[in-house]
């Protein structure tokens, strides 16, 4: 009886791992594509990704660099107050896109320039995601914004 006992045991610690070794491959295996990481137009310059990986990137829209070509095609330089990165998207931009703003874009880099296939920007005259703000608080060069704690 007792041997019958620790060989059940036995069973369902092997049962038990193996189904946690399964479901955690499954997890791994849902996120493989769907974690996209931020650096900042610094770390961008610094050390170049590379071009088959997605991740975002973030900072402000620096003044003099936007251009608008033709149809929906726009291009860009994207700061910390440091280091600019060129952006290239091509699609429909948010309302509240303008030089100056904080903006957020994910995609790749292509060439040297950062092809986006997103762009996300502030909602309001007070938020910075927080991404952004902390990139520019590290470079020393992030200014609050008026009416903001």
């Amino acid at each position: 009886m007792k041997g019958l006992k620790k060989k059940r045991r036995i069973q369902i610690i092997i049962v038990a791992a193996v189904a946690l070794t399964l479901s955690s491959a499954l997890v791994g295996y849902a996120f493989r594509g769907g974690i996209n990481y931020f650096r900042s137009p610094t770390q961008v310059a610094e050390k170049m990704p590379p071009s088959n990986e997605i991740f975002r990137i973030g900072g402000l829209v620096e003044k003099g660099t936007l251009v608008r070509g033709d149809g929906k095609t726009i291009t860009f330089d994207v700061t910390d107050g440091n280091k600019a990165v060129p952006v290239h998207f091509t699609g429909v931009l948010p309302d509240l896109f303008a030089v100056g703003t904080a903006m957020i874009a994910t995609g790749h880099m292509k060439n040297g320039v950062f092809d986006a296939q997103q762009i996300l920007a502030k909602h309001n005259a007070t938020y910075m995601p927080k991404e952004v703000s902390d990139a520019l608080k590290k470079q020393g060069t992030y200014v609050p914004p008026q009416g903001s704690s």
